[in-house]
């Protein structure tokens, strides 16, 4: 039993980063209306902003966190202006042929600066945890979900009680009529954009220190992030959380009861799109 409890226990920790990461996606889907396949690579940079700023200036990742949203947001603002922008209105596989190429380059592009070794920020206190009775909880993961659950939290705040964010849900329910309240629809896009980028980035730093960076390491949670979002309902930021908590507990007994779950973690989230896109499909029939 207690082993069935701690398995649960690490994977509500992890599930906040799957939340967080996902929103974002969520987010970029829901009011902009785009499939952007490029939404791991903001958090890829994230993860390298904050070893880099380890590596050569000694800056804690808690201080990179910052400039991280700071960074990944001005980048998803200029990714939706220069390349999001002009491609709006045209057909959506131009629009996901767009982001996949976007990632492909982006990937290309991490793995000729930096290799594909993985690097690991490794702050004094990352092996620091606790012991609740007979469950271990690593610091970090523990800091992770807290942050990763403040952050999701202040987003519901600023769509739900500020007017720039209850804006932003006028847009995403309807592209046409906010317009008619003098609402400007692309000022919200590219918050919309930039916001959504800038939860990757801080995902990303966590990341960082969780596990690792990698140029590959925004691709694999990019198709975690579309998992939960099938499984919540596309654009459905509500369902978000709930999904992600599914894929992470799924992943955390796999890797824990099923043997050689280890090596086959990573595959269950195609389990969870493959019953999501099913039971979808089933019900709309």
């Amino acid at each position: 039993m207690e082993l069935l409890l701690q398995t649960l226990l690490n994977g509500l920790l992890m599930s906040g980063i799957y939340a967080l990461v996902a929103t974002g996606l969520a987010l970029s889907l829901g009011v902009v209306g785009i499939v952007n396949f490029a939404h791991g690579e903001f958090l890829m940079m994230g993860a390298f902003l904050s070893y880099l700023l380890f590596a050569f200036r000694g800056v804690d990742p808690l201080l990179s966190l910052g400039l991280a949203f700071l960074a990944a947001f001005l980048v998803g603002a200029l990714t939706y202006y220069g390349l999001i922008r002009p491609v709006l209105q045209a057909p959506e596989l131009n629009q996901m042929l767009l982001t996949f190429g976007l990632s492909i380059l982006l990937q290309n592009l991490a793995l000729l600066l930096f290799g594909a070794d993985t690097r690991v920020v490794a702050p004094p206190y990352q092996g620091a945890a606790f012991h609740l009775g007979p469950f271990f909880v690593g610091a970090v993961p523990l800091g992770a979900f807290l942050l990763s659950l403040a952050l999701l939290l202040g987003l519901h705040a600023f769509l739900t009680r500020v007017p720039l964010g209850l804006a932003m849900r006028a847009v995403a329910q309807n592209r046409l009529a906010p317009g008619l309240l003098g609402i400007e629809a692309e000022g919200i896009y590219l918050l919309a954009f930039g916001l959504s980028a800038a939860l990757a980035g801080v995902a990303g730093v966590m990341l960082s220190v969780m596990l690792y960076a990698s140029p590959t390491v925004g691709f694999l949670f990019n198709l975690k992030a579309f998992a939960v979002v099938a499984l919540a309902g596309l654009g459905n930021l509500k369902g978000v959380i709930p999904a992600a908590l599914v894929l992470a507990l799924a992943e955390a007994l796999v890797s824990t009861y099923v043997p050689g779950g280890g090596g086959l973690v990573e595959a269950v989230f195609f389990l969870v799109l493959f019953l999501a896109l099913t039971l979808r499909a089933w019900r709309q029939a």
